[in-house]
């Protein structure tokens, strides 16, 4: 699932993809932004991604993707 994350005075977004539920990751959020207190969400690799739930400004929760095949022209 991918999740955008806008932080207040940041020039762009934060772009994640995430194996957790979409449910589990609006609670983390609303808690964060309740309190002011850190969020931590770990991308599908791993990673940690912090930011402090007093700058959020919006979070956009989006729909599991069902795996991506691609390719490059140039």
């Amino acid at each position: 699932m991918e999740i955008r994350i806008n932080v207040q005075d940041a020039t762009r977004e934060i772009v994640l993809e995430s194996n957790q539920t979409p449910e589990d990751v609006a609670k983390l959020i609303n808690k964060a932004v309740d309190s002011g207190e850190i969020l931590t969400l770990v991308d599908e690799k791993g990673r940690r991604v912090i930011v402090p739930g007093d700058k959020i400004a919006f979070v956009e929760i989006g729909a599991h993707s069902a795996g991506r095949v691609g390719f490059a022209t140039d």
